[in-house]
């Protein structure tokens, strides 16, 4: 079991902890689990009620870790635990989160393929060169995975806001093998939910501060237009005489005008919003230095 090889990769010199997520299964892997407690006192397990999927599992994780590194890694066997020591020292070097590469995946065309096109959406949208976002394995500072906040399906895109907040994120191969235990839970239900999350982190990494900026933008670009044609027919009708009703151009104007000022006013009731129901410091805070502990407490840090 997965368990078993991080146990073993782990017993020297390194102190840890593994915590296992259940994520409702029907299985007995609870049962099994609770007798390897016995005999393995660093193993920890959280079982989930039902199913609530891959972010709410790493989650939960997050918040039961204690140790100033957290790995994730899928109990499927398909990714190497032998790589998370160099992954380590990685973020040694300076690095605030490591993601697994997939180098030589071991899985058929029906998932390397859309991960392919997932992986260059992704990279094109964002600015940030990985290879593999989705990659199960990863190796964490413990100020990221605080400072994380996931809901729906952003597992997928923990690099992209971690590296919004301003962790420095860097990339290694890992060893990938061939599925040998389960069978994948992933459908083509997973696209749209996908394609939802992809544009949620776009706006939340570009926008949720400023929401003005992106429907302000839309707003004005739409009234803009909607003025340019209400224009050129009044024109039409000065100096040429044209009819001004009847003219589907009209109704496309007073669309685009009507159109405009309520995005404009969405923006700036977004702002409203944004600025007066703020939970958290816009910010990411690394370290602090010659503040009273107090002072530290309140960015998060200790001094």
């Amino acid at each position: 079991m997965a368990e078993k090889e991080l146990h073993n990769l782990f017993e020297e010199p390194f102190s840890f902890e593994i915590i296992l997520v259940d994520d409702g299964s029907t299985d007995d892997s609870c049962r099994l689990i609770g007798r390897m407690i016995s005999s393995m006192p660093e193993l920890r397990l959280i079982s989930f009620q039902r199913n609530f999927g891959k972010t709410a599992a790493l989650s939960a994780g997050f918040m039961a870790a204690t140790g100033d590194f957290v790995c994730t890694i899928d109990a499927d066997l398909q990714d190497d635990p032998f790589a998370i020591k160099e992954m380590i020292r990685k973020l040694q070097e300076g690095y605030d989160l490591v993601s697994g590469w997939k180098q030589y995946r071991k899985d058929p065309l029906s998932k390397t393929l859309p991960s392919k096109l997932f992986n260059g959406v992704t990279r094109l949208c964002t600015g940030i060169t990985l290879h593999d976002f989705n990659c199960g394995l990863k190796v964490y500072r413990r100020e990221v995975t605080r400072r994380l906040e996931l809901h729906g399906d952003m597992h997928r895109y923990i690099p992209v806001l971690a590296e919004w907040m301003g962790f420095k994120i860097a990339e290694l191969p890992v060893e990938h093998r061939a599925r040998k235990f389960g069978t994948t839970k992933y459908g083509s239900s997973r696209f749209f939910s996908g394609l939802f999350d992809f544009l949620s982190v776009l706006f939340i990494t570009r926008y949720l501060r400023r929401p003005m900026h992106f429907f302000g933008m839309a707003g004005l670009l739409s009234f803009l237009f909607g003025f340019i044609i209400s224009l050129y027919i009044t024109l039409d009708k000065i100096l040429l005489n044209k009819p001004v009703s009847n003219r589907p151009i009209l109704f496309l104007g007073i669309l685009l005008l009507i159109l405009g000022v309520q995005l404009f006013s969405t923006g700036l009731l977004g702002e409203i919003l944004s600025t007066s129901s703020a939970k958290g410091n816009a910010f990411a805070v690394r370290e602090t230095m010659n503040l009273t502990s107090g002072q530290a407490k309140k960015f998060g840090t200790t001094d």
